[in-house]
């Protein structure tokens, strides 16, 4: 038993284990807070903890898993294709819409941070938390913040834009699919993504555009970032 759990079958069998279950709870109860993966996120670090076994010998596995996240985001590129033409007519605005939030974000995240007084390490680890995770966790690195900490808050930004985005933008009165899609897509990355395309095909593609370009922003202020971080 100790050899499996030393490799990364073991990392990856609990994750597809957990998120398994916590699919099919989704399913059955209809809840909105028991979102599949926070709930997978739970009964993770519950089994972590009961057997004591540490997040190194988990993420022996838990890195393959992390590798094919790459690959699954360039595939949003697919409904971006599909509406190639409505992306043409509306291209401006919507570079600048994905652009001027992303930066609004960041913006916000260092000075409310370091007005509420939390640390640098927290702060630098925060900024990135509206990337895709392979793109946070690279920026957390080059802000000297945490990259296990950074996956954790785009694991929750992620699941707070699928279970409540949706219903933000109708309070807010925002009812364009190309708005909602940007929305979306420049606050809560692939997980939002996923609630995007629920909602439809123009929410999913302006949302999938919004991963890609919200993640280059972030890292062109990088440098901006660091500066910022020193002087307040």
């Amino acid at each position: 038993m100790h050899e499996y759990i030393n490799t990364p079958i073991f990392g990856v069998g609990i994750s597809i284990l957990a998120f398994a279950i916590s699919s099919y709870i989704a399913r059955r109860t209809k809840i909105m807070l028991l979102n599949p993966l926070l709930v997978a996120m739970i009964i993770i670090v519950g089994i972590l903890m009961a057997f004591d076994i540490d997040y190194q010998t988990y993420n022996l596995g838990g890195q393959m898993i992390t590798f094919f996240l790459g690959p699954a985001t360039v595939v949003l590129a697919v409904p971006l294709y599909k509406q190639r033409a409505l992306l043409k007519g509306n291209l401006i605005p919507i570079l600048v819409g994905i652009v001027i939030g992303s930066a609004a974000g960041i913006i916000f995240v260092v000075f409310a941070g370091k007005l509420i007084g939390l640390d640098r390490l927290l702060v630098a680890s925060l900024v990135p938390r509206s990337t895709t995770t392979p793109i946070a966790m690279e920026i957390s690195t080059l802000l000297d913040g945490n990259p296990a900490l950074t996956a954790i808050f785009v694991s929750v930004i992620g699941i707070s834009g699928y279970m409540f985005g949706e219903k933000l933008l109708k309070l807010f009165g925002v009812d364009h699919p190309i708005a909602k899609g940007i929305g979306i897509g420049t606050t809560s990355h692939a997980v939002g993504t996923a609630k995007a395309m629920e909602l439809g095909e123009v929410e999913g593609a302006m949302s999938s555009l919004a991963i890609s370009v919200a993640g280059i922003v972030t890292v062109l202020m990088v440098p901006g970032v660091i500066w910022l971080l020193n002087i307040i």
